[in-house]
């Protein structure tokens, strides 16, 4: 059987960020069977312009659908701002959700995760996400839930992930992300 290809999106710009270093976590401790492909282009994407929003969209746009609609899976880590999800994840979530019932996001199978300074990690952030993938009908990932609190604890000053417990988290959830690709997939061939 051929790997499972899973696109990660951090929700962060920030150099040091701790969402992204998770990913990183996630793409080196990844059980065999997947390949892990970080995406780093979240800046590029222009504001969201239904008037842009054509059979030729912005250039990063267009790469942004490609790569999604060409990953098995999705494996996003966001951090919380304010409540909810940063801006400019929100703002390429709502380009990729696009043509609505034909988004490279449809059906998608996704896997959530986060991590934050404080004691409540990114729970609100999760749950923001998880209502607006039903939109999409996108295929979420319930258990486990990933909520990496206090995560100057768990990274070292390079950004390397050095918590077990997380470690074994982030596989369980990469496994279930693999679970319900392969579910998806017997599903369409039904």
């Amino acid at each position: 059987m051929s790997e499972l290809k899973i696109l990660a999106i951090s929700g962060s710009l920030r150099t040091r960020s701790h969402n992204s270093a998770l990913l990183r976590a996630a793409q080196k401790f990844a059980p065999d069977g997947f390949a892990v492909e970080i995406y780093d282009a979240l800046r590029e994407i222009p504001p969201y312009d239904q008037d842009q929003d054509t059979d030729t969209p912005p250039a990063a746009v267009a790469e942004l659908r490609r790569r999604i609609t060409e990953a098995d899976g999705l494996l996003i880590a966001t951090p919380e701002y304010n409540y909810g999800i940063p801006g400019v994840l929100k703002n390429a979530l709502d380009w990729a959700s696009r043509p609505s019932g034909h988004s490279s996001l449809n059906r998608k199978p996704i896997a959530l995760a986060g991590t934050a300074m404080s004691n409540f990690g990114t729970v609100r952030a999760q749950l923001a996400l998880r209502q607006m993938f039903l939109w999409t009908d996108s295929q979420l990932v319930t258990k486990p839930e990933v909520h990496v609190f206090r995560s100057q604890d768990r990274f070292d000053q390079a950004g390397n992930l050095t918590d077990e417990a997380t470690i074994s988290l982030l596989q369980d959830l990469l496994l279930a992300l693999g679970n319900k690709i392969r579910s998806s997939r017997t599903h369409a061939a039904a």
